[in-house]
């Protein structure tokens, strides 16, 4: 098992080959932060790994704020990823002003954004690995992680032709998947057909024949080394999106699945191998220690970033956030079929310092101009920040409720624990495609029904047990359902259908009845067939009748026990 004492060695054995962060801090002081200084590396190895994850479709440079509750539980608790803000900053050594403070934490992050501005945009990312490759250029292999094809107004829009445009330009040499199954079975397999890399779902088997979907490795050969790459899809993703979208396909982490495909990989002579994962964090490092042989796990799915390689069972867990606002570079040195030595950096992706690229410029510009004059409509304007991100309710669910309690009528709201989803600071107009970085999902309809007071704490348990599970392969994805109208306590630590406690009707303060119905409003439902306005309606009819946006900070959740 993975020790605080392991990680401290390892972060500052990482610290030190990156070079630490004082450059970055010292350079930022002097407003002297270059594209040079983003990409300096001092090369090792025969193999450069380049990784990116969980962009959700965002083409162009957004805000991202990191979330400022990320709880472990269980042999995780404490340990990264699940450390936030100034404890964070503390363990990483890393400055309170400095740009990895933005670009990791949430501490300080409107004075920050203010400071270093947007992040991401896939140009910016493309003149990253343009130089990157430019530097080694028989050594590099481009990875996504998946979440790619769903998150905007264009990518649902074109139902998500717009992203596989976007990254066979970026010359990608695989991808694995989760949201994207959310367009359906038959749009999935279009998709595939346009992509000029693999698609890679081991894990991912037809019900009726019991045979593998799509192809669960791909070979490449760099700097003279065989380099095997096993992909796993999201293993949940009938469970936390609608069956009915894939009612052929079954899924599964597939433990068993993942060695098979590892030791195939070994057998056709692979030196080095790669799991291209979106698993999450915590099923990964648990995979890790119990499938051998695998030299690296590109994760993906929680969002978490980490600026250090993490160690498990001899496997490197390398975690790049979201949103494109990292790019993940690892060498590797190989000597006799095994890992010798190894260079990691997540370089921040700060969008005003890099040259954005011509062709994806160009082609990025191409993409939003059918959509631009909806695109850029102005709905109204906020006087807070505004983000999803966290395992609670975020500022921009916050809205999102209320726009659900006041549109249709309800007293009590629900909104999925989604982590992606853009921020805005204070002072800026909301537009139409803010709107739809929250909300576009194939299945939008925000519903309107009654459920009794029994059944909500049965929604919220279910929720809390499937992020707060002790044993990660019981964890299925995304953070706490968000809720309006309500108040409720809960403890992590507990078991299941004993965590959620004290719920509370906001209106009259009044302690909810088991046995009294409530009018409840929501959407994401996974349930074929549910009516109602889609989401993005509803809340922006919100945002124009209110104009100016302000969200009090939420004291509606309370975290008790350990």
């Amino acid at each position: 098992m993975f020790t605080r004492r392991d990680f401290f060695t390892l972060a500052a054995a990482t610290a030190t080959l990156m070079g630490g962060t004082g450059r970055l801090v010292r350079a930022a002081a002097r407003q002297e932060i270059t594209q040079d200084d983003l990409l300096r590396f001092d090369p090792v190895g025969q193999v450069t790994l380049l990784h990116i994850t969980d962009i959700h479709a965002q083409l162009v440079p957004v805000y991202f704020r990191e979330p400022s509750f990320n709880l472990g539980v269980g042999e995780v608790r404490g340990l990264p990823p699940h450390i936030t803000g100034k404890e964070f900053l503390k363990e990483f050594s890393i400055s309170a002003t400095s740009p990895e403070a933005y670009a990791l934490t949430s501490e300080d992050f409107v004075a920050l954004a203010r400071t270093y501005g947007r992040v991401g945009g896939l140009d910016r990312l493309a003149t990253l690995v343009k130089a990157i490759r430019a530097q080694r250029p028989d050594n590099t292999l481009f990875f996504d992680g998946g979440d790619t094809w769903q998150g905007s107004y264009t990518s649902l829009q074109t139902q998500g032709a717009d992203m596989v445009r976007a990254m066979n330009a970026m010359t990608t040499d695989a991808m694995t998947a989760h949201w994207e199954f959310t367009y359906g079975t038959d749009r999935v397999r279009d998709l595939v057909e346009q992509l000029e890399f693999p698609f890679l779902a081991g894990n991912v088997r037809d019900t009726e024949w019991e045979e593998p979907v799509f192809d669960g490795v791909a070979y490449f050969e760099r700097g003279g080394v065989k380099v095997g790459v096993v992909g796993q899809a999201f293993p949940y993703t009938p469970v936390a999106n609608p069956r009915y979208k894939i009612p052929d396909w079954s899924f599964g982490i597939r433990e068993s699945r993942v060695r098979e495909l590892v030791d195939e990989a070994r057998g056709a002579g692979a030196d080095l191998v790669v799991l291209l994962s979106h698993n999450g964090f915590d099923v990964d490092r648990k995979l890790a220690s119990r499938v051998n042989g695998i030299d690296v796990i590109l994760t993906g799915h929680t969002h978490d970033a980490l600026p250090v390689a993490l160690k498990e069972n001899g496997t490197l867990l390398i975690a790049s956030g979201s949103h494109g606002k990292f790019l993940s570079r690892l060498d590797l040195q190989l000597k006799d079929g095994k890992v010798a030595d190894y260079r990691y950096r997540l370089i921040p992706v700060f969008s005003d310092v890099i040259k954005p690229d011509r062709e994806i410029a160009a082609l990025i510009k191409e993409i939003r101009a059918p959509h631009q004059a909806e695109l850029s409509k102005v709905l109204g304007k906020t006087e807070s920040l505004l983000y999803r991100r966290g395992n609670f309710n975020g500022t921009f669910d916050d809205l999102i409720c209320n726009a659900l309690l006041e549109e249709r009528d309800a007293e009590i709201a629900l909104s999925p624990g989604f982590r992606w989803g853009a921020s805005l600071i204070p002072g800026q107009d909301i537009t139409v495609e803010d709107v739809y970085n929250q909300t576009s999902i194939t299945y939008p309809a925000a519903y309107r029904t009654e459920f009794t007071g029994e059944f909500l704490k049965v929604v919220l348990e279910d929720v809390a047990d499937n992020l707060f599970n002790p044993d990660p392969y019981y964890q299925q994805g995304g953070d706490m359902v968000r809720v309006g109208g309500l108040s409720y306590a809960v403890a992590p630590g507990k078991k299941m259908g004993e965590r959620i406690s004290d719920m509370r009707l906001l209106k009259t303060g009044e302690a909810i009845d088991p046995a009294k119905n409530y009018v409840v409003a929501g959407w994401a439902s996974v349930n074929e067939g549910t009516e109602g306005p889609p989401i993005w309606d509803v809340v922006s009819n919100h945002i124009r009748r209110k104009q100016v946006i302000k969200i009090p900070e939420n004291k509606n959740i309370r975290v008790v026990g350990s």
